[in-house]
């Protein structure tokens, strides 16, 4: 599966602790976290090779994961280096456990399940290195749904006026303009998009048109970024949200939103709670959705002209050859 070469976040970077270890999924596959005595995250498959124990059900001790059930330990790599029951037998290199590749960034948690003969890349999130633009974190949420439908919902501005209606959208300003889609070298980009908002932010006023990018940069993370309006006094700055999302079963789904912005009198509370209202008006929804796979023929479900974005979705997620979480 091209899945498994794709890193995927699987946990804030915070949850991951140095004294314990943290159970996560990822591509229908258990995975136990941990920090070694270098605080370098890493990550194991959840299952011990002596006996089957959940290793997350397990301690660090003197910076090495150790089993729950007889107290085998794994040194960061995966190799075994303690059997408590023969203390003085070294284990050879076959006795180990199947590590996969970390990496922290975004404040989360990234796991790649398998080496490929190209290297993939974290997904892109430009704001990141912008230092007048605050980060905070949202999330997670467990969600039943695919992957990839909550990743078209986002690019998805045609249904603010019923689902976000008084906030993102009105139900009597529904028209989407004209928006221009165009591939990118690592996924699709849509520029130009309008929409006419009460509340895009928490210190909105009144309502006002606002102007956004989409872009997909992965096959499970897509990125909005806000155009400024011109004469403010944020003119110039790209706020942007991230959504980042680990596809744990076909049909379920941990997700996170990473704010970048340029908001610095609301509290992380209070951005977090704004994002939480936006989210939870979508989560019912995306959660009755048939097929909860998303279908990648365009045979399968219909389509207008506001649509453009999240068929270009589809066509590229099949031209890079994703299953899991379509159909």
């Amino acid at each position: 599966m091209i899945e498994n070469t794709l890193w995927h976040p699987v946990a804030l970077s915070h949850e991951v602790l140095n004294d314990e270890p943290l159970s996560a999924a990822l591509l229908d596959q258990a995975v136990v976290l941990w920090r070694d005595g270098d605080g370098a995250p890493q990550a194991f498959v959840d299952r011990c090779p002596h006996r089957g124990a959940r290793l997350s059900m397990g301690r660090v001790e003197n910076g090495h994961l150790e089993c729950p059930y007889h107290g085998w330990q794994f040194a960061s790599g995966g190799q075994c280096v303690k059997i408590p029951a023969v203390p003085d037998f070294v284990p050879p290199p076959s006795q180990c456990v199947r590590s996969f590749a970390v990496k922290e960034a975004h404040g989360l948690v990234w796991v790649r399940l398998q080496d490929a003969d190209k290297a993939s890349e974290l997904p892109a999130f430009a704001a990141e290195t912008d230092g007048h633009l605050r980060k905070v974190n949202c999330g997670p949420y467990d969600v039943a749904a695919s992957a990839p439908r909550i990743i078209e919902n986002f690019l998805d501005m045609s249904h603010f006026g019923f689902v976000h209606d008084g906030w993102l959208g009105s139900r009597h300003a529904t028209a989407i303009a004209t928006y221009k889609v165009e591939p990118t070298d690592t996924g699709v980009l849509a520029t130009g998009c309008k929409a006419v908002q009460p509340q895009s932010n928490l210190h909105s006023t009144s309502a006002a048109e606002v102007e956004y990018t989409y872009e997909v940069t992965a096959p499970y993370t897509a990125v909005l970024t806000k155009i400024p309006e011109e004469g403010t006094s944020r003119q110039g700055w790209r706020e942007q949200i991230g959504l980042f999302i680990c596809p744990v079963t076909p049909e379920t789904s941990r997700v996170w939103f990473r704010l970048a912005v340029a908001d610095f009198e609301s509290s992380d509370e209070q951005l977090r709670d704004f994002q939480h209202t936006i989210f939870v008006q979508d989560q019912p929804v995306l959660e009755s959705q048939l097929p909860k796979a998303l279908p990648l023929d365009p045979r399968a479900e219909m389509h207008s002209a506001a649509d453009r974005m999240s068929s270009a979705y589809r066509r590229y997620l099949k031209a890079c050859g994703i299953t899991f979480g379509v159909c």
